[in-house]
């Protein structure tokens, strides 16, 4: 499991780093035809509020699969994100289940 996490504009959050890291192994152990992750973590605008960007992209064969969420902390948009990816994957796997 290959993730590449880039914090654009932030500091750099271990604490999210891992809960990240513990998402995403829960998908790499269920779909095992994943190869990589590559996150971005960026702020919106400068309201502290909203905006909190995280945007996921899933290298499989075949097209990669993307997901992003702009929700209030980096955790939901984290869940948003993955909950989002999953559904893409499940499709997927149908395909994959065909040939």
């Amino acid at each position: 499991m290959t993730v590449n996490i880039q914090y654009v504009d932030l500091d750099v959050s271990e604490t999210l780093s891992e809960f990240t890291r513990e998402k995403l192994e829960k998908l790499f152990n269920r779909y095992e035809f994943l190869i990589s992750a590559s996150v971005h973590f960026k702020q919106e605008g400068s309201d502290h509020d909203a905006g909190k960007i995280c945007s996921i992209e899933l290298s499989l064969p075949g097209p990669r699969i993307f997901a992003t969420s702009n929700t209030h902390n980096y955790e939901v948009s984290v869940r948003d994100t993955i909950n989002d990816l999953e559904r893409q994957l499940k499709k997927r796997k149908q395909v994959f289940k065909t040939f």
